[in-house]
């Protein structure tokens, strides 16, 4: 879309004002708020010729104008200032989420409840996926008589631990001996790999043990195939009653019914590409989102992605800031886990 200078300093000034105010943005609003040296009847003139482009629109005659999703659209591609947040912000998201890193499930939960505190905006963060997840480290710890903690280090940086019973006699050399040899031939491997071709070299090596590796094997198999779909965290979907565009019960009632399914939750917030997603009122494909933005992305480890984060908000939101928000939280996670995995 071909627009002047003129014209994109006046859509920038609508998109910028309506998004602080909520309220149509009128000619004399933008001479006196924005110093752009020219007079309201010019920019009444230039409005009209943005509305026949289907950039804004007048909701009432003698209203100012609001943003048409192709108005956010050009302001989010070509007009906005380049996303960035506070030296403040950071440290808080560095903080919240470092303190938290011993327990990936607190990580991400804590993510989505810190994202939405600090836009104001409703927070979806989708956990790793645990259909993906390897073995990285596996430990038995001594705990009491006749018992031991089994701790599970996944490739993805989940930690999953449980009490296990291994009976009266085993000796804590012996529980050191079946940690080294199961970390060492389990390593980068899937539950089926040890199940099936690693197996045999396990008990080779590990015979007095046997009854003890397969009650661990069950209770390995019970971890990994415990909540095999990703986890949803949502956080201040009550963000949404505060907007003006959401007084409507109705509205809001369809919203809060898609926040329910985590499927369609999980579909909102899945990236078109790498780097930041972002979809506008109509381009997203259910209807209870048609006056709603997503800005997404994918966290990874060492490269691969493993979850995703994602902001819902009105249309008419604070675009700079939320992309931001969600390209830092991103890279951050991105950093912890990878730096985690290799620990």
């Amino acid at each position: 879309m071909q627009m002047d200078e003129r014209k994109k300093k006046i859509l920038r000034a609508i998109v910028q004002d309506y998004i602080n105010t909520a309220e149509p943005v009128g000619s004399r609003t933008i001479a006196k708020k924005f110093d752009l040296g020219i007079s309201p009847a010019t920019i009444r003139n230039e409005m009209a010729d943005m509305e026949e482009m289907g950039l804004i629109e007048q909701p009432h005659t003698s209203a100012g104008r609001i943003p048409l999703d192709a108005g956010y659209r050009f302001y989010v591609d070509c007009l906005m200032d380049q996303p960035k947040i506070t030296s403040e912000e950071k440290a808080v998201i560095e903080q919240q989420v470092t303190k938290r890193i011993a327990e990936i499930q607190e990580v991400i939960a804590s993510t989505s409840k810190l994202l939405s505190e600090l836009t104001s905006l409703t927070s979806i963060v989708v956990s790793p996926h645990k259909t993906k997840s390897s073995f990285n480290q596996l430990h038995f710890l001594p705990y009491q008589p006749g018992q031991a903690i089994m701790v599970i280090v996944k490739d993805n940086g989940v930690v999953e631990n449980q009490i296990v019973d291994i009976g009266e006699n085993v000796t804590a050399e012996e529980l050191q001996k079946i940690t080294n040899i199961f970390n060492q031939k389990i390593k980068g491997h899937s539950l089926g790999d040890v199940r099936h071709s690693l197996l045999h070299e396990i008990y080779s090596e590990l015979t007095r043990q046997r009854s003890l590796i397969d009650h661990a094997l069950e209770l390995v198999s019970a971890v990994f195939e415990e909540q095999q779909e990703d986890k949803v965290y949502l956080g201040g979907a009550l963000n949404m009653l505060n907007q003006p565009e959401f007084r409507d019960v109705g509205k809001i009632k369809n919203l809060f019914q898609v926040f329910e399914e985590d499927e369609q939750v999980k579909k909102l917030i899945v990236p078109a590409a790498e780097g930041l997603s972002v979809t506008i009122g109509g381009e997203n494909t259910l209807k209870e989102l048609q006056d709603c933005s997503v800005i997404a992305a994918t966290y990874q480890i060492d490269g691969e992605p493993v979850g995703s984060i994602g902001l819902i908000g009105p249309t008419r939101m604070d675009y700079p800031k939320a992309m931001a928000m969600v390209d830092y939280m991103t890279k951050t996670l991105t950093e912890l886990l990878s730096k985690r995995r290799r620990i």
